[in-house]
């Protein structure tokens, strides 16, 4: 597989094109984030700061931020008196925009678990959700989306060493859950790249593990699958922890690239960042084993 390339086709006009988003880009995240890019462009090109914005909402430029972001949705008032400042005062276009927004404000299917979800992760549901690729590389585990039931328990009852049990089960069914986009209708692309150490972690046991890696054989059937084993031997794999980039469909929509930490994470969208986080993904892919050396891997794995 080569590296990500930008989608063809010629690029969206910037300013006031149509607001239509692709129907496997239509959860509420990227909505956001499309409505966002949309009133940054127009601020931009009247050249009116954040801060004067900012005012023209009540707020301050620290909240134009947010709201250009797509990190909160956006309210009618708000969005109204923003539109009157851009000049945007044609009464179908206009309407436009706040169809957009009352979409982009509806809950996603994860907002039946914001009693387990962290407000950080719950971002990056929505952009995964969005996405049309996803690249990972993994340390510890196993990509969340290429765990068994039983071995996301296992991880699980280790990073919330004292947490309840029914949290627990939330959690693992918030996991599996998530899985179901990888075979959904326009399903994205999964990338994975997993360091060797992760598999031969034996989290949950032995039996546990054995599951984790038929589960893994099976999964590479899928036509949108990849899975690559970056072996010891990989000093690419010396750069760093494990990241995600997110790439989408929409050209409003930026790659994002998506560090964790065990209690918060970072959302990087500058292209030197993604630029720079692509290089060592590639790096990763080119020197992990390839897939059909990873298949023989995994086999050999079982028979040990």
């Amino acid at each position: 597989m080569t590296a990500m390339t930008q989608p063809g086709g010629d690029p969206a006009p910037r300013g006031r094109g149509p607001m239509a988003v692709p129907e496997q880009q239509a959860g509420p995240t990227a909505l956001r984030i499309v409505l966002g890019a949309k009133l940054r462009r127009l601020r931009q090109d009247l050249e009116i700061s954040r801060e004067d914005a900012g005012k023209a909402i009540r707020g301050s430029h620290a909240k134009i931020t947010r709201l250009e972001r797509g990190q909160v949705g956006s309210k009618e008032r708000d969005l109204a008196d923003l539109l009157t400042l851009y000049r945007v005062l044609d009464r179908d276009e206009r309407a436009e925009y706040f169809a957009l927004a009352q979409q982009a404000n509806s809950p996603g299917w994860w907002h039946q678990y914001s009693d387990v979800l962290e407000d950080w992760f719950e971002l990056h549901i929505g952009l995964e959700d969005a996405a049309s690729m996803i690249r990972s590389y993994e340390v510890q585990f196993i990509p969340g989306l290429l765990q068994t039931e039983e071995y996301a328990y296992a991880v699980s009852r280790l990073g919330y060493p004292n947490t309840a049990p029914r949290r627990i089960s939330r959690l693992v069914r918030l996991r599996m859950e998530r899985q179901r986009l990888l075979t959904r209708a326009e399903a994205p692309k999964l990338w994975a790249v997993v360091d060797e150490a992760a598999l031969r972690r034996p989290f949950g046991g032995r039996d546990v593990m054995r599951g984790q890696i038929e589960h893994l054989l099976k999964m590479v059937d899928l036509p949108n699958v990849t899975l690559q084993v970056a072996p010891f031997t990989v000093t690419a794999a010396a750069a760093g922890s494990s990241l995600t980039i997110l790439r989408f469909g929409d050209p409003d929509l930026p790659d994002k690239v998506y560090l964790e930490h065990l209690t918060s994470a970072v959302y990087l969208d500058k292209q030197t960042d993604v630029d720079q986080y692509t290089l060592i993904m590639n790096r990763l892919s080119a020197e992990a084993y390839q897939p059909d050396e990873t298949v023989r891997f995994l086999q050999g794995l079982l028979e040990e």
